[in-house]
């Protein structure tokens, strides 16, 4: 399996800024973060064959690194029932006019999450403090109200649940308005994973400059980083 430190390096040596997605949830399973099962194919005419490991329903999701916003450029379909949707989907996507003037390294296609709550989970490189880690609700809550924790790594335990504590919207994850309650272990875990003291954070200081899970999905039981972003630090000239 590549090691964080391969996968990081062959992105740079391909002149990248970023890791790709699929790259990014490999990075983020060798830390044990739950990623769903997915492959990368190339193009529709290899999809069906490529896809049919995987259970469906599954999302088909364009890789480039001219994209940056996937849903506005028309290259994510969700709910994908068979082979054949799949093999559909990217044919439509490959012919849209944002998609056809970029460089596609691929399509990403991966089964599903549970439904659940949406939180995101990241953090930064800050040049004063170093490594941060950061939780938030998802949707409206971080676009809208910033409703985001912050803490400077690496965290224990306590530090994570105090973190979710302070959200404003932190009564939503216990299943307020008949909503299903989300695991607070199952996120304690995570942030634990990406900012405890051997989290990615740590572990990778001086290649990641940001990292983005958004959405991370959160059910009664698990936690599934249904997306991922990672940002490499600048290469200091020597």
């Amino acid at each position: 399996m590549t090691t964080p430190q391969d996968a990081i390096s062959a992105a740079r040596k391909d002149g990248r800024s970023a890791l790709d997605e699929a790259t990014g949830k490999q990075l983020l399973e060798t830390f044990g973060v739950t990623v769903p099962q997915s492959i990368v194919t190339k193009d529709a005419d290899s999809a069906a064959k490529d896809a049919g490991g995987l259970k469906f329903p599954v999302v088909v999701k364009v890789m480039s690194q001219d994209i940056l916003h996937k849903s506005d450029a028309g290259g994510v379909k969700v709910g994908l029932q068979n082979a054949d949707e799949v093999k559909d989907a990217i044919a439509t996507m490959a012919a849209l006019p944002a998609i056809k003037k970029a460089t596609v390294d691929g399509y990403l296609v991966e089964e599903m999450a549970p439904a659940g709550q949406e939180l995101v989970v990241g953090g930064l490189k800050d040049p004063q403090f170093g490594p941060l880690v950061m939780v938030g609700l998802g949707g409206i809550f971080v676009e809208v109200l910033k409703d985001v924790a912050f803490r400077i790594c690496p965290i224990e335990e306590i530090d994570a649940r105090e973190m979710l504590a302070e959200l404003k919207g932190a009564a939503l994850l216990k299943g307020a308005r008949g909503q299903k309650p989300a695991s607070e272990d199952a996120i304690v875990d995570v942030l634990m994973k990406v900012g405890g003291d051997n989290g990615l954070l740590m572990q990778l200081e001086d290649d990641i400059a940001e990292a983005d899970i958004n959405p991370l999905i959160v059910s009664e039981t698990s936690a599934v980083a249904v997306d991922a972003r990672f940002i490499l630090t600048e290469q200091k000239s020597s």
